[in-house]
């Protein structure tokens, strides 16, 4: 899933594992997450990554990324972790710790894995790291899933 768009034209639906079915279906709709130009590298079962490249429109007064961006960046990827066993889920609640600055040009990764999921709540990490995998920020997510399913699975 290295493209931020719906399931390619050269690979079938049924290739896809469910994550990437349901990250598919979710990125459909999701213009934020296309806006800011980030790009999904990997989804598996409680696991996302996702990238993006700091612009000069998300700097803030002080030259460097605001940190709204960053919980952007985390959020999105948290997003399609929460979501990545077909079950339709959003944020309960979130908070972020920043670690270091980030300035325009730099790549940045998040990395979000799934620390606890029951049948409802779930609570997942997510790490952001710039391209020298220096470490940008921590940010945690508890997801609440809703009891319904996102695409339909194959029989």
């Amino acid at each position: 899933m290295s493209q931020p768009k719906s399931i390619s034209s050269t690979q079938d639906a049924n290739e896809l594992t469910i994550a990437q079915r349901s990250a598919s279906a979710m990125l459909e709709h999701d213009y934020c997450t296309k806006a800011m130009g980030m790009t999904i590298v990997s989804v598996a079962k409680g696991q996302a990554t996702v990238e993006m490249t700091v612009t000069q429109a998300m700097l803030n007064g002080h030259g460097s990324c605001h940190g709204g961006m960053l919980f952007v960046l985390a959020d999105s990827a948290f997003a399609f972790a929460c979501n990545s066993e077909n079950q339709a889920a959003v944020a309960s609640g979130c908070s972020i710790d920043y670690a270091r600055p980030v300035f325009e040009g730099e790549r940045l990764t998040a990395i979000a894995n799934v620390k606890s999921q029951g049948k409802v709540i779930g609570t997942y990490d997510v790490e952001i790291v710039n391209q020298d995998n220096k470490l940008v920020a921590l940010f945690r997510g508890k997801a609440h899933r809703l009891g319904k399913k996102l695409v339909e699975e194959n029989s």
